[in-house]
């Protein structure tokens, strides 16, 4: 069961969240270094709060797992695509964004798959998602979450990328409170970055 904690310490964790995005999105030369630890330190309120769920058997999370991501690359490759049809929609923020913030060595792209992306679904899914169903239902508390994931998207000045994260994070909310397997949502999370960076980058 999920420890309970006073909605004071729940804010004060979303102002350090924001607080290091901030600074992180501030300047790309630091920008690893700082999301990282940022990311580091969510992961420990989120274990030290939060019971993990894994209530699917290895091999079906495991599809599962893959087929989410893949579906979530779909439906962004989608978007990007649907840039382009428009021509009052430009690209130039998704090209400055992966400019300034994409990972461009192998620690760094270890540190996104490896760390990053199993952090965020930790603090965002697990720990802030659940602990909003002590006052919302199940439904709004995925939906209040994926605002507040998209949110700190926000100071990196992407647009786009906050309406991204957002759908990510209703879905991968979603299938959390489905399946309750904290392993399916990062290993869709995981499959989901290798199909954006390795397998079918946008160009």
């Amino acid at each position: 069961m999920n420890r309970q904690i006073p909605l004071a310490r729940l804010l004060l964790s979303l102002i350090f969240a924001y607080s290091f995005t901030w600074i992180s999105f501030s300047n790309e030369k630091v920008f690893w270094y700082f999301y990282t630890f940022t990311i580091l330190f969510l992961m420990s309120i989120a274990y030290f709060y939060i019971k993990i769920k894994d209530e699917v058997k290895t091999i079906r999370y495991i599809f599962l797992g893959i087929g989410f991501g893949m579906l979530l690359y779909a439906i962004i490759a989608f978007g990007y695509k649907i840039i382009h049809i428009f021509p009052m929609l430009s690209t130039t923020s998704i090209d400055h964004f992966i400019t300034k913030f994409a990972p461009s060595s192998i620690s760094q792209y270890l540190l996104l798959l490896i760390l990053i992306a199993p952090g965020e679904e930790l603090f965002w899914r697990g720990y802030i998602q659940q602990q909003l169903k002590r006052w919302f239902k199940p439904s709004y508390s995925v939906v209040i979450s994926a605002v507040l994931f998209s949110i700190s998207i926000v100071f990196s000045g992407f647009w786009l990328g906050v309406l991204g994260s957002f759908v990510v994070g209703i879905i991968l909310g979603y299938l959390y409170e489905w399946k309750k397997s904290m392993q399916l949502i990062i290993l869709a999370h995981i499959t989901m970055l290798v199909l954006l960076f390795f397998v079918f980058p946008f160009k």
